[in-house]
């Protein structure tokens, strides 16, 4: 029996960690071929970082913040260990009311931090057409989630060094392509790596 005990533990120790990418079409994949997206090209540059992990596609193309609140129970099913929050670029195009993302995004980390999962935040920016003072509000929606949770991991701005690049982005202006997707992950990387790190040390006890 010792033996055979023995014996499965370098299979459990090879189990990969199980990542969820919470998101909306910039996680999905949009307008991409498969492959090509932002859930297998993370998964890719965390193998090639020497990492076990399954990137858990938690994206629904036009999914609003709260569309996310309301299928996180869903998506926590697969028992992910650590998370990735990006949301909040639908309801920034249509410009739907900020006080609803802030309740919507405080619903997703609350439940996240109960049940101890690390947790990434990955910011949005609300289009330019709206105006200055929702602008500032809408990102103040993340910021202040942040501030109020110091163990969260935070990227302010999901498309940072991808956004208004032509040659990053399909002709729709608003997707990434491929290459725009592999900025995403190159800028993200190390704040992924950061979750991951605390999700093993939690469950090394």
């Amino acid at each position: 029996m010792l033996l055979a005990g023995a014996g499965a533990l370098p299979a459990r120790a090879r189990e990969p960690q199980r990542l969820l990418a919470l998101g909306d079409s910039l996680t999905a994949g949009y307008g991409l071929p498969r492959g090509q997206g932002f859930v297998p090209q993370l998964q890719a540059a965390l193998a090639a970082r020497g990492r076990a992990v399954r990137v858990l596609d938690g994206g629904v193309s036009g999914d609003t913040m709260a569309g996310g609140a309301a299928r996180l129970d869903w998506a926590l099913a697969d028992r992910p260990q650590a998370a990735i929050v990006a949301l909040g670029g639908n309801d920034g195009l249509r410009g739907l009311p900020v006080a609803q993302m802030a309740a919507a995004l405080e619903s997703i980390l609350a439940r996240l931090e109960a049940r101890r999962i690390p947790t990434l935040l990955a910011g949005m920016h609300a289009p330019p057409n709206l105006g200055a003072d929702y602008a500032r509000a809408f990102h103040a929606v993340f910021t202040e989630a942040a501030a109020r949770r110091p163990a969260l991991v935070f990227m302010p701005f999901f498309l940072e060094g991808v956004a208004g690049d032509p040659s990053l982005n399909q002709p729709d202006g608003i997707h990434p392509n491929a290459a725009g997707v592999a900025e995403m992950v190159r800028r993200i990387l190390p704040l992924v790596e950061q979750v991951l790190d605390r999700a093993a040390a939690q469950a090394a006890g």
